[in-house]
């Protein structure tokens, strides 16, 4: 009698700042073919520190790879939080050097609503709030963050991931990650991770490497 094979079960943790990212990724996943585990974080009174420390104290390592995905905003007007950024990126990078779970630092810069607005094709790199405002609809920057299904609305009427995938991966990044899939035998490895703090000033993300890993 041959042997049942194992179901093997495709998990990715993601640690996320903030409403909008939290409301995002949870709805987005009901729409993934897998498993995505939503960790918000606090980083009120703690800034960069706070998400380093709850990455380092989770050990649930029972995933593919973990997500990071945090806005630079802190870092491009506060060098004592720049400075603690780059203590969380090399403590991913000295995770992926070990060859342990995966840890992909996602960047955006200068925010998340900055991405939002990317999903739009008519968006020109105008001022986020305001564009959110009178183009999107939205009373005020808070609503928009409290959205709930925030996922819905930007992937209708005409806006989509796939536009801001575009966008992101043609333009400015302050971390890249190079890293290999192999499908198969259910493997994710980060080779090298790039970080460029000239580009803070820029605006951009590398959050199509996280779209790219999880699209299985």
């Amino acid at each position: 009698m041959s042997r049942p094979q194992r179901s093997l079960r495709k998990i990715f943790t993601i640690y996320c700042e903030g409403d909008t990212e939290y409301h995002y990724i949870n709805h987005m996943r009901k729409n993934q073919g897998v498993e995505l585990s939503l960790k918000p974080v606090n980083m009120k009174g703690g800034g960069y520190l706070n998400f380093l420390d709850h990455v380092k104290s989770d050990a649930k390592n029972n995933c593919l790879a973990k997500f990071i995905i945090v806005d630079a905003d802190k870092a491009r007007d506060d060098l004592g939080e720049r400075k603690n950024l780059k203590l969380l990126i090399d403590y991913c990078s000295l995770q992926n050097k070990k060859g342990a779970i995966p840890h992909f630092l996602i960047l955006d810069s200068p925010d998340f609503e900055y991405v939002a607005c990317l999903h739009d094709p008519n968006y020109k790199n105008q001022d986020t709030e305001r564009y959110i405002r009178t183009v999107f609809g939205f009373q005020s920057l808070e609503t928009f963050k409290k959205y709930e299904k925030i996922y819905e609305f930007l992937n209708s009427d005409g806006r989509s991931y796939k536009d801001m995938i575009g966008k992101t991966k043609a333009g400015e990044c302050i971390i890249r990650q190079r890293y290999t899939i192999s499908k198969k035998r259910f493997d994710v490895r980060i080779i090298q991770t790039q970080y460029d703090p000239e580009k803070y000033w820029t605006r951009g993300s590398n959050i199509f490497e996280f779209f790219d890993v999880i699209d299985w």
